[in-house]
């Protein structure tokens, strides 16, 4: 259900600009980061309460390092409570790098003729699926240039192809979207194709920032773009995700950008982004930009506690394009989704060559963690998180508003974790090494030692039977 302003006698802000770069630095240049303050904001967060905008602010002043540790403390205490030991995979499949927009830090930009323009065909589509599938993929997000032959249409025949594809026990259960803004007839193209989430990313919520990295195409539209998730939600995408490109202006107001976009779908729309996204700028070819903004290690893993801190309900994604320590680091502090195994290149996972032999110059950006996804599974279990291929919600329709029904009070949690154990178990069962698999095994033991003895447990441990007899997507 759409929150309409209009009925409340309010001025209807859907589908108009809502970022005021004047009002983002007053709340900069007047929070107080005082001890107290700070761990006053912290407490509240804690409580599952999404902070105000002013507190975001006092957080993002708070530089002391005692503070700064406080902060990063108080995150992952907060994934904790609301989202457990889970962490959900997924992998980027590239359908086709024709652009027609000139972007500074693109190696498609429109401007750069090394790149050799493809677009994969259906046959090529299902090799590159099928080779996901066999390493234990089930959740993709097809990425798409910004080009007039990616339209509507064509996103949802591919999306339709892949659902379509089946390798074993293999197949993907949930697709995302992330490419251009569409109109509101578009995206209800797209909706019917049962799209997961439609991702897009402002790049950078300053507007004069925001004209001199896109020096051509349509998307130099800042409000067209601004604008866009808007329009998603208008024709019933309710899962949608937003993200900003940090390095490309100062990463303090790029934090208060995305909580003042989260802000402004929970007014109009009554839910907030699902996921956000804060890629930092890469290697790419012909990078042109201005690098006076490049953020620190230090300061992005500040960021990304702030954010966790700010939107306690709302997934946050970290890519490949970090390197393996600093993902295994801001793990911590509040991410709830990573892809594994990526490859970036066009037609890439059906390919048997290294990742160090390359050329990423044919490719969006460089990818700095280059770990398979039995790798990262491994990793992630040694460490006892619970890797998780779980697509419940978007199935049985606990999207948008009726995912914060679950989500806020808690009660996400408890669906979250036995239905990650069971995607975890079904990976373990068809893909793992027999080494990871013993280890995924172990953290299978003592996870349900943790559980109460319950009815709920009962038909958990019945599920997890069941796997290893050879059923498959089961959940709760």
């Amino acid at each position: 259900m759409l929150f309409y302003p209009e009925k409340l006698k309010i001025p209807d802000l859907r589908m108009k600009p809502f970022i005021d770069a004047g009002e983002i630095w007053e709340y900069i240049d007047r929070a107080k980061a005082s001890k107290e303050r700070v761990r006053d904001i912290i407490a509240k967060s804690l409580n599952k309460h999404r902070l105000t905008f002013e507190e975001t602010a006092v957080l993002i002043n708070a530089d002391e390092p005692d503070l700064v540790e406080e902060i990063k403390e108080g995150a992952k205490l907060l994934k904790q409570k609301v989202y457990g030991q889970r962490i959900v995979l997924f992998a980027p499949l590239y359908i086709g790098n024709n652009c027609i927009n000139n972007c500074a830090y693109c190696g498609f930009k429109s401007s750069n003729h090394t790149v050799k323009r493809t677009t994969l065909s259906k046959e090529e589509l299902i090799d590159q699926v099928i080779a996901l599938e066999n390493t234990g993929q089930k959740r993709l997000i097809l990425v798409y240039g910004e080009h007039p032959k990616y339209n509507a249409d064509f996103i949802a025949e591919t999306v339709g192809i892949v659902y379509g594809v089946k390798s074993g026990n293999g197949e993907i259960r949930r697709v995302n979207i992330n490419a251009a803004p569409l109109d509101i007839d578009g995206f209800r193209k797209v909706k019917d194709a049962k799209i997961g989430t439609y991702q897009i990313f402002q790049e950078t919520y300053d507007e004069e920032t925001y004209k001199k990295v896109h020096l051509g195409g349509i998307k130099r539209n800042y409000e067209w773009r601004l604008t866009s998730l808007d329009r998603a939600q208008e024709a019933g995408i309710d899962d949608v995700g937003i993200g900003a490109l940090f390095g490309l202006y100062d990463w303090r107001f790029e934090v208060m950008g995305l909580v003042r976009h989260t802000n402004h779908f929970e007014a109009v729309y009554n839910v907030g982004p699902h996921t956000i996204s804060f890629p930092r700028i890469q290697y790419a070819s012909e990078l042109n930009i201005d690098k006076s903004h490049i953020v620190s290690n230090a300061d992005f893993t500040r960021l990304v506690a702030i954010l966790r801190l700010a939107v306690p309900y709302t997934g946050l994604i970290l890519t490949a394009r970090e390197s393996a320590a600093i993902r295994d680091e801001i793990l911590q502090f509040g991410v709830s989704q990573i892809d594994g195994g990526t490859n970036i290149e066009m037609g890439g996972y059906s390919k048997h060559e290294s990742r160090e032999n390359q050329d990423i110059d044919f490719e969006q950006f460089q990818i700095n963690d280059n770990r398979t996804l039995q790798e990262i599974m491994e990793e992630l279990i040694d460490h006892k998180y619970i890797p998780s291929f779980c697509t419940a919600c978007y199935r049985l329709g606990r999207t948008g508003e009726h995912f914060m029904e679950f989500s806020v009070p808690g009660f996400i949690k408890r669906y979250c974790q036995p239905n990650a154990l069971l995607t975890m178990v079904e990976y373990l069962e068809d893909y793992a090494q027999q080494e990871v698999k013993a280890k995924g095994y172990k953290l299978l033991e003592d996870k349900l030692a943790e559980m109460e003895p319950d009815h709920f447990k009962e038909k958990l441990i019945e599920k997890i039977q069941l796997i290893k007899d050879g059923k498959r997507d089961l959940f709760f």
